[in-house]
């Protein structure tokens, strides 16, 4: 897809400053967009919204087509007569700094729960809307809320775990389960609900003000979740529900042992038997929330890693080819059918970090994919491709993303000899090192340019959003409540100015 010169944000919701414990799709969340409008940035990306569980990432939630609870904006609920501004008394001594999810999740949880109580006292406001998100997401809202109901009544452990006949699916024991548990299951589902009724609102009225949000779609799902328990078959398991393999990436200068990490690997064999039908519902309803998709991974499509899942490393893996042009060929035919605009190409950006091999190259030129180029990656040499005199138009720039150090991070912490080549590169003193890097992307040649908020606050590794070696302590960060204010929007604004974006 070709995409216009613009230029945006990326910033995950839950670092939204707000007095919950955690940035929600409430006043804050439409106050940011005001904001970013008035800086004439164009794009908002975020990670996923799918509902996190262990060690709070959105890279491994219970389900890719559901939203994350802990996203609600408790105001909105007030605005709806669901809470009462008492109910909020126990959520008034949260941190406003960081997301002390310890802290935060049973108090939002209850807070919720207190929700879904009151609705059930008074749904007539409501009941409508709620059957009518019922019965419209049914091919994906039966087996999450199910499988979350599930989850809960026993005590929050992995579906590996279950009994049997539920984990194999059973139609008597999935039946049983139903009923018994009716009314744990409508609350999972009533939490759908108010999820999208809120981000639906909130993606309207960004899109009113010509703001387009990016939203990022992970390659593999995690093994606990509901699209693993509903469609083994998709994936390689054993006759018990375990995986054979499982995905990683190999030993590099980085780590010594690769990376293992643990997810299910697709049977795509039997993807493509059903003409991709599982995946083309994943897009589809991934368009239902966002304009633009990044694909995490890309290189995964082309080929992946393959480890045996018994294996402790990810030293002694194989590559082995993945779909490739068929699977895109399949989301191009579908998408064409009424949900994009005839002859625009897939509004689909591929993270095409790490091995980039010729399989990769040439899935991306075939359906003129743009890739990512990252600067901080850049001052190794005036070869290094992530360098602006080495872009292509046709390609997304960032100064950094959630995954790296922040760029003043970066700067204090970088060698020396790389350090000095980039005082070089950009001819600075590195007194503003960040702000040197989003210079630079924004005048690149690149049609879209990016920053993460950390960079645009010239923020230190204490603001890094996630160490992917490290567990726990991760996806903390958020943003002051005074940080975007009017100088901060000019001074991006002249930026946008100055580069045509």
């Amino acid at each position: 897809m070709t995409f216009k010169r613009s230029s945006g944000i990326l910033l995950h919701p839950s670092s939204l400053p707000s007095p919950y414990g955690i940035g929600d799709l409430g006043p804050q969340s439409f106050r940011f967009i005001d904001w970013l409008a008035s800086t004439h940035c164009k794009l908002w990306q975020v990670l996923p919204l799918g509902p996190t569980g262990y060690g709070d990432s959105p890279y491994q939630c219970f389900s890719a087509f559901a939203g994350n609870p802990y996203l609600i904006s408790p105001d909105a609920l007030i605005d709806d007569g669901l809470l009462t501004h008492e109910d909020l008394n126990g959520m008034q001594d949260l941190p406003a700094s960081h997301v002390d999810f310890g802290l935060l999740i049973p108090r939002k949880l209850d807070l919720l729960q207190k929700a879904f109580s009151r609705y059930q006292s008074h749904p007539e406001n409501l009941r409508q809307a709620f059957d009518y998100f019922c019965a419209e997401n049914s091919s994906w809202l039966d087996d999450y809320t199910l499988f979350m109901a599930l989850k809960e009544s026993n005590g929050g452990g992995s579906w590996s775990g279950w009994d049997e006949s539920l984990r194999s699916r059973k139609k008597t024991a999935l039946r049983k389960a139903q009923n018994e548990l009716a009314e744990t299951v409508m609350r999972y589902a009533f939490y759908q609900f108010l999820f999208f009724r809120q981000w639906n609102k909130l993606r309207t009225y960004a899109n009113e003000r010509n703001i387009q949000i990016i939203g990022d779609i992970p390659i593999f799902v995690s093994y606990d979740s509901s699209d693993v328990w509903a469609h083994p078959e998709l994936f390689f398991l054993d006759k018990h529900g375990n995986p054979t393999v499982v995905a990683g990436v190999p030993p590099d200068g980085f780590s010594a042992t690769g990376q293992l990490w643990g997810n299910p690997l697709y049977n795509w064999k039997v993807h493509k038997k059903d003409g991709y039908a599982w995946w083309l519902s994943r897009v589809h309803a991934s368009l239902q929330v966002f304009d633009i998709l990044r694909f995490d991974h890309f290189r995964g499509f082309a080929g992946y890693y393959e480890i045996p899942a018994d294996h402790k490393t990810a030293e002694l893996g194989r590559w082995v080819t993945g779909p490739g042009q068929d699977l895109f060929r399949a989301i191009d035919k579908y998408l064409g059918d009424g949900l994009i605009t005839p002859g625009t190409g897939l509004p689909i950006i591929a993270e095409d970090l790490g091995l980039v091999t010729p399989d990769v190259i040439e899935l991306l030129e075939a359906f003129q994919l743009p890739g990512m180029k990252v600067l901080q990656f850049g001052f190794s040499g005036p070869d290094n491709p992530f360098l602006p005199h080495n872009y292509v138009p046709n390609c997304v720039a960032y100064t950094g993303t959630h995954d790296n150090n922040t760029a003043r991070g970066w700067f204090e912490s970088a060698e020396p000899h790389e350090r000095e080549f980039a005082q070089r590169y950009l001819r600075i003193d590195g007194s503003d090192f960040a702000w040197d890097l989003i210079r630079a992307v924004w005048g690149s040649v690149a049609d879209i340019a990016i920053t993460p908020m950390q960079d645009l606050l010239n923020c230190g590794v204490e603001a890094r959003m996630n160490f992917p070696s490290r567990l726990g302590g991760n996806w903390e960060w958020r943003v002051r409540e005074d940080a975007m204010n009017d100088p901060l929007a000019g001074k991006l604004r002249e930026l946008n100015f100055l580069y045509n974006r």
